[in-house]
């Protein structure tokens, strides 16, 4: 018995085939943004720097909270109480006790974003990283990339047959190589935030920082497989 030819890997002279890969990469604007923020605290024993870890924390958290629903996720990550060792004669002693909270914050409203920012940066003993830009993992950027990339490769398909004088004849498999941002949470040298520790201002808070968002690279591939009419060789 024959094997049909749309099911032989090489295709026949009757019945060709044509192997492509279509790619595609577009730019879009970021939808969230991430920022961290470590919390921290120095007392001269456990107590006193677990008090002032807690009331700072506290007061982080209030902020980030107080703009509602442009923030998307709040998370409290690593907390830490560390003695501070010195030696004294022979013995060691404790100095001091440093405690740190760190804290991720996912917002959508950029405006917003600069204010918040500014805001926690202005806090005592209070360090801001990021912000770090990206798509939600549901963006239809990613749908775009990828439908994209499937017509890349018809086209690049159709323009193999046409050299050899064919024509395409049917779909025989497409195979999703992945479309994903190239860079999730990037961050390059001089585009994000740079790292921030100030202590509490006085009066006035300070103006919001004016952050501009760093377009996102979204990456699709596809390999696609085609029989096509005999050419005209």
């Amino acid at each position: 018995m024959t094997q049909d030819a749309s099911h032989q890997p090489y295709g026949t002279p009757e019945v060709p085939r044509v192997a492509v890969r279509g790619e595609a990469r577009i730019e879009v604007d970021p939808e969230i943004a991430r920022i961290g923020i470590t919390v921290s605290a120095r007392g001269a024993d456990r107590r006193s720097a677990l008090e002032d870890l807690t009331r700072r924390n506290n007061t982080v958290l209030d902020l980030i909270k107080s703009y509602g629903d442009p923030v998307e996720k709040l998370e409290t990550g690593s907390f830490s109480i560390t003695p501070e060792l010195t030696r004294h004669g022979r013995a060691e002693r404790v100095r001091a006790y440093h405690g740190r909270v760190h804290i991720t914050a996912e917002v959508s409203d950029f405006t917003a974003l600069g204010e918040l920012t500014t805001r926690l940066a202005d806090l005592e003993l209070t360090q801001v990283d990021g912000p770090w830009w990206a798509l939600r993992p549901t963006s239809p950027a990613h749908g775009q990339a990828r439908r994209q990339a499937v017509l890349e490769a018809v086209q690049r398909a159709r323009e193999y047959a046409e050299a050899l004088g064919a024509q395409l004849a049917a779909l025989v498999e497409l195979a999703d190589l992945g479309a994903e941002d190239a860079n999730p949470y990037p961050v390059p040298a001089g585009a994000g935030m740079r790292t921030m520790a100030f202590s509490a201002a006085e009066d006035a808070g300070p103006p919001p920082l004016d952050l501009e968002p760093q377009r996102q690279t979204v990456h699709a591939q596809v390999n696609a497989r085609f029989t096509m009419t005999p050419p005209r060789l």
